[in-house]
């Protein structure tokens, strides 16, 4: 069993590593490889991660796991929903169009312009480096004391 906890530790630890390498290795795509594998380890965390992140239910996430195919379909619905300033059914509804188009087609059916801010936004990484429940969602800043 203690075998178990720590090749799960491992495979948790080695995934977290892994995605800011393919951000900036394989760009959009590599990234997005680097979620599935991330929340194939833990999808439990994965999904707490994305409701923190993205300040949405839990039950929310649950739901787009229900309509999109993959996890790093809901990261970026909820992604693109957040560059865009588009609700998250805004979003779903253009995914179900242009599925097989890309998620930038999706993006510049939003309102995203191709090379702008907001679409090189689309790439930089949104989700903590791991699910460790004391570090998610910070952005690092000094809190109460902090002047």
């Amino acid at each position: 069993m203690r075998s178990l906890r720590i090749a799960a530790r491992a495979l948790i630890f080695a995934s977290a590593m892994i995605v800011p390498a393919a951000a900036t290795a394989g760009g959009l795509d590599g990234f997005l490889d680097s979620l599935e594998v991330r929340a194939s380890a833990d999808l439990g965390s994965f999904k707490a991660d994305l409701s923190l992140t993205f300040g949405v239910s839990e039950g929310k996430v649950d739901g787009l796991f229900e309509v999109m195919s993959k996890p790093s379909d809901v990261y970026m619905c909820l992604r693109i929903g957040e560059v865009a300033n588009q609700p998250i059914d805004r979003v779903i509804e253009e995914h179900k169009r242009h599925k097989g188009q890309g998620w930038g087609v999706i993006a510049k059916n939003l309102g995203i312009k191709p090379g702008s801010a907001e679409f090189h936004a689309l790439k930089s990484e949104r989700l903590p480096l791991s699910s460790d429940s004391g570090s998610a969602g910070r952005k690092g800043g000094r809190g109460k004391r902090g002047t």
